[in-house]
């Protein structure tokens, strides 16, 4: 079984992550969006999204530094084990805080605005789920490995890390990941399903990138044609063909 769930599955699901994004691209290019409901309802949106955003940006950039830089790259900086945990503690908290209170509010307002409920695919209904549960587990493994420590001192850094590294490198330490505390192997676990689930949730619209605006043409406004002096003829709406005059 570990060799399953941390031996084959991520490979699994970074295969569905992988091959689903290219078969909605190419065969579902209009459903490739949020599906925008700001016209339903703004205010709870003006509130929920800037948090739940923000709060995944410092969420990602933690697990950036965290999982993907070697702690011998930080020990050679002279940064400590102990000193590390801690800004993981400062920093990591309340981004998850964050995204927490952010998704919460954007599930209350898509559960209670009806026209935003019925937009709301089963698929992204599931996604909402593990999303929640995956951030909930990242804060209590941050506080319970950095600060309550398991009962003794469990590094992730030491683990989970070289073990996230060895599957990019095709040979997967599955030891590692089964000597690592239950949180950890949860966590992990629902990371890597909520990416096999990715490609067929709103979550696509992370790799849209408005590229067009830089290049598109200029939107030309044109004001009223009013003649001084007034006269009878009514003014010319700026978007109606301008009158050829002699």
């Amino acid at each position: 079984m570990n060799r399953f769930l941390f031996g084959i599955f991520p490979y699994l699901c970074l295969a569905v992550f992988v091959v689903g994004h290219v078969w909605r691209y190419r065969y579902d290019k209009f459903g490739w969006t949020t599906r925008s409901s700001q016209l339903y309802e703004d205010r709870l949106l003006r509130i929920g999204s800037p948090l739940f955003h923000f709060g995944m940006l410092g969420v990602v950039g933690g697990h950036i530094i965290g999982l993907l830089i070697p702690q011998r790259w930080t020990d050679a900086i002279g940064l400590s084990r102990d000193a590390y945990h801690a800004l993981a503690l400062v920093g990591g908290i309340p981004a998850g805080v964050m995204a927490v209170v952010g998704l919460l509010i954007l599930v209350y307002r898509r559960r209670t605005t009806g026209p935003v409920f019925s937009a709301t695919t089963t698929n992204d209904k599931a996604m909402y789920l593990v999303l929640g549960a995956v951030i909930m587990l990242g804060i209590w493994n941050t506080i319970a490995g950095s600060w309550l420590q398991f009962g003794g001192h469990y590094n992730y850094r030491d683990g989970v890390s070289p073990w996230f590294r060895s599957i990019f490198e095709f040979r997967p330490d599955v030891e590692l990941m089964a000597q690592a505390p239950i949180g950890f192997q949860v966590h992990a676990i629902l990371a890597f399903l909520l990416f096999a689930m990715w490609p067929f949730t709103r979550l696509v619209h992370v790799f849209s990138a408005p590229i067009g605006y830089l290049n598109r043409p200029y939107v030309v406004y044109r004001s009223r044609d009013v003649r001084p002096g007034g006269g009878s003829r009514a003014p010319q709406r700026g978007w109606d063909k301008p009158s050829l005059r002699s």
